[in-house]
């Protein structure tokens, strides 16, 4: 993936530094690009943190100095233990040899390039952040968490020329396997999706021991603090918020731009042409329309003044001549079936969003029925999947007000959806769901029984969105599967317990 994202800067590089010369920094280039550095006390690099006011960059944007500060507490204070979150687990104990600490790698957006572009072109700089961050916990157990082949060769190398004790954990490349808890449980062994009860890494993380866990671009951040330290870090950025960030652009542009840039000097420099809206912050994201762009600045305060997130860092522009609300429902429709599907809000209301976006894309629906799909369960879901699905959905309904009205009056924009947001190419890994045209009859059915994987054009006919079966809505389609009136329903692949003679 990282062979075809270009990689450019407004300003001066920190994370990129090195990139206009080299295709990958090795050791011997990273120390004369990044020099070597010192690894400070615990209390130094905690206080660095909360100077410059880092925070994580895989969406929530917690505070890190927060994150050292519950590690350590976890194994300075084992018994002071503040009073837990409700529903939450807590069952360990921890001293400084079972201190873990898990660099995130796993991007399950497929809107998202920066952390791979990170570690297959500086893995030592996301490995300097780690080892600073051990060193200071008074641990030498790293763990790299990663989903892409390319990330973990160049890890596996840049750990090799390091020789130190970390190891790599593959990770299942799906939109729900980046979260905390999922990565936990994949490190464990266990089936990598949220835990579905809340539980704190710091406390019970890696085999039971404190962990601290940020995403890739954290770690590589706390390496350029600890080389530059705070003030020089803060030149650039605001003065609230300091530093750069990484953006991926249309999935195949990656940028570094300080905080505080505007996000239109982001477009124009990827020649992004004007769009009909931009979504921000990837699928759990929120949609711009094109006044909220001109305004929107890259950085939490500015976006929230727009309604719009940072998020991860994910730009997508949207492409003139497709039809937005199409996008918005294919995307809906993947989101669905991309859940772990062990919550109702998830099983049921996600699904619930999705046929409601269809029938307003026929004009049968109203952009009230689909807020009040998208609002059931709010708040109330195992992760924070149908929540941030539910923000994504409807903050379309404000950014294409124009487009969704000549739905609702006209039964159609009269614009073709041309799947300009990306999605997962196809591994063929799981089964997907096909149809006999020759049988087909357009009764519709099993797009109400499993909407996640197929949706119904003008004219009543299913179509298929291509995502693959997850496994847990298995039963949805078989059942799918055995209720089609005309048998034109079947499934390509290998989805346990499907009916043989309906499978090829």
């Amino acid at each position: 993936m990282t062979s075809t994202v270009t990689v450019s800067g407004i300003g001066g590089p920190r994370l990129t530094l090195g990139f206009d010369r080299f295709d990958r920094l090795d050791l011997d280039r990273h120390l004369a690009v990044h020099g070597k550095l010192r690894a400070p006390t615990l209390e130094d690099l905690v206080r660095a943190a909360e100077q410059v006011d880092l925070r994580g960059r895989g969406g929530a944007g917690f505070p890190f100095a927060r994150k050292l500060t519950a590690v350590a507490a976890r194994v300075r204070y084992p018994t002071a233990d503040p009073a837990p979150l409700p529903g939450e687990r807590r069952d360990g104990r921890g001293s400084c040899e079972d201190v873990v600490v898990v660099v995130n790698g796993a991007e399950g957006e497929p809107g998202s390039a920066k952390d791979k572009v990170l570690l297959t072109r500086a893995p030592h700089l996301v490995l300097d952040g780690a080892q600073l961050a051990a060193s200071a916990l008074g641990t030498q157990r790293i763990v790299v968490a990663v989903e892409d082949d390319e990330a973990a060769r160049s890890v596996r190398a840049a750990i090799g020329e390091r020789r130190m004790p970390a190891r790599i954990v593959r990770l299942t490349e799906r939109f729900i396997s980046g979260e905390s808890g999922a990565v936990v449980r994949a490190i464990n062994g266990e089936t990598p999706i949220p835990p579905g009860v809340k539980v704190r890494a710091s406390e019970s993380g890696v085999d039971g021991h404190p962990t601290l866990l940020s995403n890739t671009e954290t770690f590589a951040q706390l390496a350029v603090l600890v080389s530059l330290g705070p003030d020089l870090y803060a030149s650039a950025g605001t003065q609230d918020e300091p530093g750069t960030t990484l953006l991926t652009v249309g999935g195949t542009q990656v940028v570094e731009a300080p905080l505080g840039t505007p996000l239109q000097a982001v477009l124009d420099r990827c020649r992004v042409p004007p769009s009909p809206g931009v979504l921000v912050g990837g699928y759990h994201g929120m949609w711009l329309d094109p006044a909220a762009v001109s305004r929107a600045v890259l950085s939490r305060a500015g976006m929230r003044r727009v309604g719009g997130t940072v998020g991860a860092g994910i730009v997508l522009p949207l492409t003139q001549g497709t039809c937005p609300l199409g996008e918005v429902t294919r995307i809906a429709a993947y989101l669905a079936a991309q859940s772990a599907g062990q919550c109702g809000p998830c099983r049921l209301g996600l699904p619930d969003v999705v046929r409601s976006l269809n029938a307003l894309t026929e004009g049968a629906g109203t952009v009230e029925d689909v807020r009040r799909a998208a609002a059931v369960g709010r708040g109330r879901g195992a992760c924070t999947h149908p929540d941030g699905t539910a923000k994504f959905v409807v903050s379309a309904m404000e950014a294409f007000g124009d487009d969704i009205d000549a739905h609702r009056w006209g039964g159609g924009c009269g614009l073709a959806t041309y799947g300009v947001l990306p999605l997962p190419v196809p591994d063929g890994t799981e089964g997907r769901v096909a149809i006999d045209w020759s049988r087909c009859d357009g009764h519709g059915l099993c797009a109400y029984l499993v909407p996640e994987l197929i949706q119904l054009d003008r004219h009543g006919f299913p179509v298929v969105l291509g995502t693959d079966i997850p496994s847990w809505m298995e039963k949805d389609v078989q059942k799918a599967v055995a209720m089609c009136p005309a048998l034109a329903l079947r499934v390509v692949g290998g989805v346990p317990g499907a009916p043989a003679a309906r499978r090829s």
